[in-house]
């Protein structure tokens, strides 16, 4: 039989193979779904793997997917290696796209002098509104001690009904036919793209320029090891002089930024407006992100290009294949289990054991229990 078996020390090629291994697991869980549901299942895993890479407008839509993920898995990441648990990014995302919004409402004749720099008051209202939200996290932990995680849960649902409300009462467009949605953005406030008639726009480049930060900020810094000492252990972190309430703020404070960066890039870029319909889910599928990609920033790149296609191939799946888009949440909740159970390898191996033979019964043993048998 297996059994588990305790490594020495953790195993740092298992810790690169787990994440392989975890999306094989994921793959053939999802064949045997396919097959469950009556579908083809070469069919289903081509629509999942491969038409979102068919052509250049199925990558730029892969991009428009693939960035905000990017953008919060990597602020998210920042905390987690630093032991602050963010959970609340979805609600640091609804609240950028509020700042970012209510600026980009602001625009007329008046501003017509900036141009398209514009764009750059509209995201850095984003990174506030994020920052903000997060500083009330921060807040409540460091003044009344009250746990991050429900904090920052609680308040996505307080960022999604402050959204509700504003789209359905004072921002309301007056000539959109009573569409709970704000006036369209002026061209001047709207994200610019990459290549013309297509999606793709430069938050592809902001997101590369945040994992090359991130990565000098975590692995080159000063303050990037304090978080990290901060996280693994807190002992020798107090012991070497550094601040648990410094690292406190500024991960939830990144965390928070990256968010509302993300929510910026949404509402001026694919959505043009603010709607009841922003919250996507990017805040809750970044924590998959994040760890599917180790809290790397490289790692967070690949792991967020591979949530994409999930996304997109969900929607494809209900469009060609008859099939519910809460498909996606099934395989990114596979992913996530399965990294789970493949990560167990890192501190264990599996070894075979067999079990032992029943030792024979001699003949003493067998008087002894002819008698007890007797007795009784």
């Amino acid at each position: 039989m297996l059994k588990l078996e305790a490594r020495e020390q953790p195993s740092r090629s298992m810790s690169l193979a787990s994440p392989l291994l975890a999306l094989l697991l994921t793959v053939l869980i999802g064949i045997g779904l396919f097959v469950l549901l009556g579908k083809d299942p070469v069919k289903g895993l081509a629509v999942f793997f491969v038409e979102p890479l068919k052509n250049l407008y199925q990558i730029s839509e892969l991009s428009v997917k693939a960035t905000p993920l990017i953008l919060i898995a990597l602020g998210l990441a920042v905390g987690y290696r630093a032991n602050v648990w963010n959970i609340g990014a979805e609600g640091q995302f609804v609240i950028g796209a509020l700042f970012a919004g209510w600026v980009a409402m602001q625009s007329g004749p008046d501003t017509a002098w900036l141009g398209r720099g514009y764009v750059v008051l509209v995201l850095a209202a984003g990174v506030l509104g994020g920052m903000c939200w997060a500083a009330l996290v921060a807040l409540l932990r460091d003044r009344f001690n009250a746990n991050e995680i429900l904090v920052s849960l609680m308040l996505v649902y307080v960022a999604e009904l402050l959204l509700g409300y504003l789209v359905y009462g004072p921002w309301k467009d007056p000539q959109g036919y009573n569409f709970p949605q704000t006036i369209a953005f002026a061209a001047q406030t709207q994200v610019p793209r990459l290549v013309p008639n297509l999606r793709a726009h430069i938050g592809v480049l902001l997101a590369a320029a945040a994992v090359i930060v991130l990565w000098f900020f975590l692995f080159r810094s000063m303050r990037g090891f304090a978080l990290q000492v901060g996280g693994l252990a807190p002992a020798a972190a107090r012991y070497a002089g550094f601040s648990a309430r410094s690292a406190l703020w500024l991960s939830l404070l990144i965390g928070g930024g990256m968010a509302g960066l993300a929510g910026g890039l949404e509402a001026a870029g694919p959505l043009g407006r603010l709607t009841p319909y922003v919250p996507a889910g990017y805040g809750f599928a970044a924590i998959i992100v994040a760890y599917v990609g180790r809290l790397h920033p490289v790692g967070i790149v690949l792991s967020g290009l591979l949530m994409s296609l999930f996304y997109i191939g969900g929607e494809l799946a209900q469009s060609r294949l008859g099939l519910p888009k809460s498909l996606t949440g099934v395989f990114q909740g596979l992913l996530l289990f399965t990294l789970l159970a493949c990560d167990t390898l890192i501190l264990y191996r599996l070894r075979w054991q067999r079990r032992a033979a029943a030792a024979p019964l001699t003949t003493a043993a067998l008087a002894a229990t002819a008698a007890a048998t007797r007795e009784a």
